[in-house]
């Protein structure tokens, strides 16, 4: 098959607009990564995601051509994000739900906006994360491997087996570069899954820790008042939401 790209790229060579710096994309992304709102805040009101000065052309439909963009950006930020500390899958769930929202967008400004909320989902997120903290391959593992089964019971041996290394070995290494036990940033996570299904699902108090896998309801209450300072259901009149509507599965959501 006939390589066609020097073709395109002695057409290209007679236009005078040419790409914005990599640096630049480089820059933003790094913030984001950084947890940096400010610039995050700043770089939308500026709409530089759809300014037109040397963004380059990948489709010749308008809106096909922000989506494109959109797709890329929000690919190397997930990237990004995930090399400065962000659990991996989380990342990679972010990133498909982002761009799984293209499919009903029908509007530049629509994708525009798409594109604010993801860089400051993304930015937001960042600045609860320590990256400051390094961890090592398996301890990277771990946390990926907890994040993914946060839901299940998940024991120290658990993980262990899961990256391949002693559970005593998992548990120096972990508490040394994590800075608490295996079991307490599981339970973290349990909790913290919690506090989003308070605040954004219908889900009782049973169905959470029957979700979480506590052994117990008495159990999921007594553990998150420990860790968030207040009973799930305080929590839930304080940050819950109070109007759910019903989708095709007849689960009811926001």
């Amino acid at each position: 098959m006939e390589n066609r790209f020097e073709h395109f790229e002695i057409a290209k060579d007679n236009e005078t607009e040419k790409h914005r710096p990599a640096s630049e994309e480089q820059a933003f992304y790094k913030e984001v990564a950084r947890g940096n709102l400010e610039a995050v805040r700043q770089n939308c009101e500026a709409h530089r995601f759809i300014s037109p000065d040397g963004v380059g052309k990948l489709s010749r439909d308008p809106l096909t051509n922000i989506k494109y963009h959109f797709v890329v950006g929000c690919a190397l930020i997930t990237r990004v994000c995930i090399h400065a500390g962000m659990i991996e899958e989380q990342g990679f769930r972010m990133s498909d739900y982002y761009i799984q929202q293209l499919d009903d967008i029908k509007s530049i400004s629509g994708v525009e906006k798409l594109h604010d909320a993801m860089v400051t989902d993304f930015a937001t997120k960042m600045r609860m994360t320590d990256t400051q903290i390094k961890v090592s391959g398996p301890v990277q593992n771990a946390l990926n491997y907890i994040y993914i089964h946060r839901n299940d019971p998940v024991s120290v041996e658990d993980v262990a087996e899961s990256v391949g290394v002693s559970s005593g070995y998992l548990s120096r290494v972990f508490k040394k570069e994590v800075g608490v036990s295996v079991s307490e940033y599981v339970r973290q996570k349990k909790i913290e899954t919690a506090t989003n299904l308070l605040k954004y699902s219908p889900y009782s108090m049973v169905d959470i820790a029957n979700r979480l896998s506590f052994s117990s309801q008495s159990h999921f209450i007594q553990t998150f008042k420990k860790v968030i300072g207040t009973t799930p259901l305080k929590y839930r009149e304080k940050y819950g939401k109070t109007e759910w509507s019903v989708d095709e599965e007849g689960k009811a959501w926001l």
